[in-house]
């Protein structure tokens, strides 16, 4: 069991089948989760805010997309706006950037998850879920470098296992945990 800490975010990560494994997370944490998630979704630039429609329907936290300077609440969670790097800056508020593209992707997982954990330290929360390629391990890692918990879709219960495994095999990860629980753990933390 992981030791009581206080954390202040949780970071997420998709990409091949992330629709289907975010819609189960969501829906499965609590309606009074005490952390903002902020989450890296693969999609296509063109795509329109499709996304934040359908994991608002699920009727948990509030989804939005994120906004330049904003600072994230609890009870939110933010999705990356199509063709934008999200950044979480040391103050703790977002940054959005136009960047070149990381691992093929922006936004991508690891320019969230890196300047995330730079921001919040070992109070993050990192989440790698399925996807088809590596995006999000070095991000995981250095999560785990500034004392954050790293936690991996089982890569069994994943769509496509290649991001899971990536991760895995980047940094000691503290769980390894089949989708469908990876929301009552953190809802017991």
């Amino acid at each position: 069991m992981t030791p009581a800490r206080k954390y202040n975010a949780v970071v997420v990560g998709s990409s091949a089948g992330g629709l289907n494994a975010l819609k189960t997370l969501l829906r499965n944490l609590n309606r009074d989760f005490k952390f903002p998630v902020i989450i890296v979704q693969h999609i296509s630039p063109d795509s329109e805010n499709y996304l934040i429609h359908i994991l608002n329907d699920l009727k948990r936290l509030k989804v939005k997309e994120a906004d330049e300077k904003e600072q994230p609440q609890p009870g939110y969670a933010y999705v990356a706006p199509p063709n934008y790097h999200l950044l979480v800056e040391p103050d703790q508020t977002f940054t959005l950037t136009v960047d070149e593209r990381v691992n093929y992707a922006r936004p991508s997982i690891d320019v969230l998850f890196e300047t995330a954990a730079e921001a919040y330290r070992e109070h993050l929360i990192g989440i790698i879920l399925t996807g088809a390629n590596n995006d999000g391990s070095l991000g995981l890692k250095r999560i785990k470098e500034m004392g954050g918990l790293a936690i991996v879709q089982d890569p069994d219960t994943a769509e496509v296992d290649s991001m899971p495994k990536a991760a895995i095999q980047a940094c000691a990860v503290d769980h390894v945990l089949p989708l469908e629980e990876i929301a009552a753990f953190l809802n017991s933390l």
